[in-house]
């Protein structure tokens, strides 16, 4: 059977990128330390900047960087020499991104950083070019050929420029300590900050936890269990301390004389809890390993006092599954 030619030039795209990323890495060195102390260093922001398909590259490094502890923006070098110049301040370092590295829409945005003492860092495949020259500091791209085939396409090029923005950015964040809840506070919506949504957030509190003694008698317990609507009701000690739950099996399995005992008698002991800051993803897969839907949120620090509840339907709500 013949071979579906727009699988092999995909494959083909796909293996030439490929190896491009692998002499990105072999060719990091030096230059790329010192970028990432400068950013770390910088007083103000981190704006980015390219021309054409460098431009599209350029918006998408500002993102990252601004999404994960550094302040970014991107500015079109075309728009910066018709005011968007007043953008840019001393404090900030500007990367500058041009594969050939004389495009001449970035030649006003290069001058005024240099005029104005602004950090200017370069990436480029051409060492020589004309940004390289007046860069600070230049990161270096491996002049490779495109992967289209005719070398006029920015593929390879684009590809290598977008993943050494993301190693930037990476590196800097790690440098800076930057946690998964630090990057909750950048994106809290969508799909990641449902990820790294903390039980906290989403879990009942007050009035709203369903709470009895262990003397309650279980006709006030099944009241409670009824009003609250959580299918499931916390029973605490004398000290105010989560002694165990009531829970539907437990009602069935005490179904004989029910009324007459108390909701310590029937409750289950040593229930299954969660702290207020562990991750809801977390919270999620311990209801589902144990097929319950509730979890009591106690204490953190071992006490086992009752800070709230939180449903398996308010993790589902928050896009947590």
């Amino acid at each position: 059977m013949p071979t579906d030619p727009a699988l092999t030039a995909a494959r083909r795209v796909i293996l030439e990128e490929a190896e491009g990323l692998r002499s990105l890495a072999d060719a990091l060195g030096d230059s790329l330390t010192t970028t990432v102390a400068l950013l770390q260093a910088a007083k103000g922001r981190v704006i980015v900047s390219g021309m054409g398909k460098s431009g599209h590259i350029a918006r998408k490094i500002a993102a990252t960087f601004a999404s994960t502890g550094t302040p970014a923006h991107f500015v079109h070098p075309a728009e910066a020499s018709h005011g968007d110049m007043g953008m840019i301040g001393k404090g900030d370092v500007v990367i500058a991104i041009s594969n050939s590295g004389e495009a001449p829409e970035l030649a006003n945005l290069v001058a005024y950083t240099r005029r104005f003492q602004i950090d200017l860092v370069a990436i480029t495949s051409k060492p020589d070019s004309s940004l390289a020259t007046q860069a600070d500091i230049t990161l270096q791209i491996p002049a490779l050929g495109e992967a289209c085939g005719y070398g006029i396409v920015p593929t390879t090029s684009t590809t290598m420029t977008l993943a050494l923005g993301d190693a930037l950015a990476i590196a800097l964040m790690e440098a800076r300590d930057f946690t998964p809840e630090n990057f909750r506070e950048f994106h809290p919506g969508g799909k990641l900050g449902a990820r790294l949504s903390k039980v906290r957030d989403l879990m009942h509190t007050g009035d709203m936890v369903p709470l009895v003694g262990t003397r309650t008698p279980m006709s006030d317990t099944l009241l409670t269990i009824s009003q609250k609507g959580f299918g499931v009701v916390g029973v605490e000690d004398s000290q105010g301390y989560l002694a165990g739950i009531v829970t539907d099996g437990d009602l069935r399995r005490h179904m004989a004389g029910l009324l007459d005992l108390t909701a310590g008698e029937v409750m289950t002991k040593s229930p299954r809890t969660i702290g207020p800051d562990a991750l809801a993803e977390e919270a999620v897969a311990l209801m589902n390993e144990r097929k319950i839907t509730c979890l009591f949120v106690v204490d953190p620090a071992g006490s086992l006092r009752v800070r709230g509840i939180l449903h398996i339907h308010d993790c589902l709500r928050a896009g947590v599954v």
